[in-house]
C-alpha cells in the first residue's frame, strides 16, 4: 500500500509555488469549481461503479473513501511513460492521483480530497487510467 507521498506532495507544491502557481482552493473560487466538478455519486451509481472497478482490479480502502490498484510493468521506461500519460491526463481534469513508483511497480490511490471521498471524478480517472494501462 502506499504511504511515503508526503515528501512528493511537498516537493510538488514547492515547485508549483516557485512556478507562481496559486495553491489549490485560492483566488478565482477554484475550490468551488473543483467541488462542482466532482459530483458525489448517488447510493446506486456508487455500488454499481464500485462493481466495475473492483472487476478491474480497483479494491476500496477500509481507512479512507478511496479507490487503490496496482500495475506492474515491463520496465521503469513502461511504468513511468504510463505516469506521464496519467499525469497529462489529471492536469487536464484538475485531479492529481496520490501515486508511488519503484521501476516497473505503479500504486495509484484516488480520492477527491476537496470533497473528502470518492466521486466521480475518481471513476473518470479511473477509468482512464485503466485504458492507459492496458495501452502500454
Amino acid at each position: 500500500m502506499p504511504g511515503g507521498g508526503a515528501g512528493l506532495r511537498l516537493a510538488l507544491l514547492g515547485a508549483r509555488r516557485a512556478a507562481g502557481a496559486a495553491p489549490r482552493g485560492a483566488a478565482g473560487g477554484s475550490r468551488a469549481a473543483m467541488s462542482s466538478q466532482s459530483h458525489w455519486l448517488t447510493t446506486e451509481e456508487r455500488n454499481q461503479v464500485l462493481l466495475d472497478l473492483k472487476a478491474s482490479g480497483w479494491s476500496e480502502l477500509g481507512e479512507r473513501d478511496a479507490i487503490y490498484k496496482e500495475f506492474n510493468f515491463k520496465n521503469f521506461n513502461q511504468a513511468f511513460g504510463f505516469m506521464t500519460r496519467v499525469a497529462l491526463q489529471a492536469e487536464k481534469m484538475n485531479h492529481h492521483p496520490e501515486w508511488f513508483n519503484v521501476y516497473s511497480k505503479v500504486q495509484i490511490t484516488l480520492i477527491s480530497h476537496d470533497c473528502g471521498g470518492l466521486t466521480k471524478r475518481d471513476v473518470k480517472l479511473a477509468q482512464f487510467i485503466d485504458k492507459a494501462a492496458a495501452s502500454v
